[in-house]
């Protein structure tokens, strides 16, 4: 019984693998082999279409833009997150049930729903085009997922920890930075993967917001189709370097999050 759920268990893996595995593959083939036939590795292996995005700064800006947004919406979803979820597993006050619904609402809506309120906004007060202003977009759905997953953790520390660094006096803000964040960090790096992942995967608002100065990878793979057809190798490679990022994110924070899926609200 254990080896025929060994044997399930690697048939599954392999098969959310062969998508990547095939990415993979195309993005070391020329055009011409890719449409001429099917083959299950490179028969003229070629690093002609990394080449292309590495030298070609329409293409690596790509990359930059959306690496430079996606960690600064981390940064102010956390920083913004981390006091309410404090206030909202601490404190009871008046409306407080119906505020912490009203802001996992705003994570149901769909970004299409914003779109057009954001894109007149800020072209009316010059952040059309900017960082900023997707980093600031995303927040609309990383916050309360924030909230939210910060508030479980923080559930779970007993409240006497509180009152006991105040009675040694320690100060609000130095007792949240040097005791409370290092007893919920497995949170703060669950927070802080998902954060990062829901934006580096958003394509609608970054989009739309954005042209060129702030233009993001996944608008910039659209580049690929021309009047000459889809530039398959290109387009392979762009979706190889744009798995990447989550890979590396996965890795560092990995103990963090295995620790949390344990133990937090996710």
């Amino acid at each position: 019984m254990g080896a025929r759920k060994t044997l399930a268990l690697l048939l599954y893996i392999l098969f959310l693998l062969v998508p990547i595995y095939w990415l993979l593959n195309m993005s070391f083939k020329s055009n011409t082999e890719i449409l001429g036939g099917l083959t299950l590795w490179p028969q003229n292996f070629t690093f002609d279409n990394y080449r292309v995005i590495f030298t070609d700064p329409s293409w690596y800006s790509g990359y930059i833009n959306s690496l430079y947004y996606v960690c600064l919406n981390t940064v102010i979803s956390l920083s913004v997150a981390l006091p309410a979820a404090y206030a909202f597993s601490r404190y009871r006050f008046l409306g407080d049930k119906h505020l912490f619904f009203w802001l996992l609402t705003n994570r149901m809506a769909p970004p299409a729903v914003f779109l057009l309120p954001f894109f007149q906004l800020y072209s009316s007060i010059g952040l059309f085009d900017t960082h900023i202003a997707v980093a600031l977009a995303h927040c609309l759905f990383n916050v309360p997922l924030a909230v939210w997953i910060l508030e479980g953790f923080m559930s779970g520390v007993p409240k006497e920890i509180d009152e006991t660094a105040y009675i040694d006096g320690y100060s609000f803000p130095r007792f949240f930075v040097k005791i409370f964040m290092p007893l919920i960090g497995s949170g703060i790096g669950v927070t802080a993967f998902f954060c990062f992942m829901f934006s580096w995967v958003e394509l609608l608002l970054a989009r739309t917001l954005t042209s060129v100065n702030a233009k993001p990878i996944a608008a910039v793979m659209t580049r690929t189709v021309s009047a000459s057809g889809i530039d398959w190798g290109v387009l392979a490679a762009a979706g190889v370097l744009t798995i990447l990022p989550g890979l590396l994110v996965i890795w560092f924070v990995r103990n963090h999050v295995a620790k949390g899926f344990a133990l937090g609200r996710v």
